[in-house]
């Protein structure tokens, strides 16, 4: 299929799910982009993983009593991230030991309960691994303005949220409030991951959250430039994974999480400065500087 029946397609209003699929894939690629620039510069992709686990429970109740599944899952979300923030406070346990007692206890409980629905197996594989024609009207708006909310938040509180994830006891020392930073932190990345994981799916969800941060560190070296490169480029991402889920019949949260994959896999080989061919030129440099001057 090519780039222009693609257009036609997401204009065609037969295919009505197509173009909100494709809404939902850049909001939460916009988000996740940002949010994941602070999950990867405080080498905490764990929580992101736990926490699409985390809103699996809530997912499963909604869906059983026919609820919202954002509510639902930012509900247990959240939960589950206060209880995470209070929990790695103390240093008897390490932030990682609390989360996966955490993500493990609320990903079972989730399949417990969906397992009480009817059509357990096909309404497990829709939260697992996503759908592309499972994003009801009005999940749209709650999904731009949970969006908006949670860039909001980080503007606001962005000086302090960096001070806590480069050095966590000169924060403290500088007077800001650790545990309302790393609370208000685990709760924005509950919400990332809940408007992620209707598109996407929870198991896929974490790439999103980290892939496009990744691939923008290796990118550059100034904070304020990785935090516009990694929405970018997980919106490309998206787009892209939509573009060949749609062409070629594949599933598509796969489809975006390989695209992602592979925009890593580039940037680790090419970055200007960060990269394996950039590393290499610099070895063969200093290493015919040495043959050059071998006294």
């Amino acid at each position: 299929m090519s780039p222009l029946d693609f257009l036609a397609d997401l204009t065609n209003p037969d295919l009505r799910f197509l173009p909100k699929a494709l809404a939902v894939a850049v909001m939460s690629s916009l988000v996740c982009g940002v949010v994941g620039c602070y999950v990867v510069l405080r080498g905490m992709a764990f929580i992101g993983d736990a926490v699409a686990h985390a809103v699996f429970p809530g997912l499963a109740v909604a869906f059983v009593v026919s609820g919202n599944l954002i509510v639902g899952g930012t509900v247990a979300g959240v939960l589950t991230a206060v209880l995470i923030a209070v929990f790695s406070q103390g240093r008897r346990l390490k932030e990682d030991s609390v989360i996966g007692i955490f993500f493990v206890a609320a990903f079972a409980l989730g399949v417990v309960i969906i397992s009480r629905a009817p059509g357990y197996a096909g309404s497990l594989q829709q939260f697992l691994f996503g759908s592309i024609a499972g994003v009801p009207d009005r999940d749209l708006a709650v999904i731009a303005v949970t969006g908006l909310v949670v860039l909001t938040v980080l503007f606001l509180l962005h000086h302090g949220l960096v001070a806590v994830t480069l050095d966590r006891e000169m924060a403290r020392a500088l007077g800001l409030r650790v545990f309302l930073h790393d609370l208000v932190l685990y709760v924005l990345v509950t919400l990332a991951v809940v408007i992620s994981v209707q598109t996407i799916g929870n198991v896929l969800v974490l790439a999103l959250l980290v892939a496009p941060a990744a691939t923008a560190r290796l990118l550059t070296d100034r904070l304020g430039v990785m935090m516009a490169l990694a929405p970018l480029i997980g919106t490309t991402g998206a787009v892209l994974g939509l573009y060949v889920s749609w062409s070629w019949d594949l599933p598509v949260g796969g489809t975006v999480v390989l695209v992602l994959a592979a925009c890593f896999l580039l940037a680790w080989l090419a970055a200007p400065r960060h990269g394996v061919l950039a590393a290499l030129r610099r070895i063969g440099a200093s290493g015919g500087e040495a043959a050059a001057y071998p006294g």
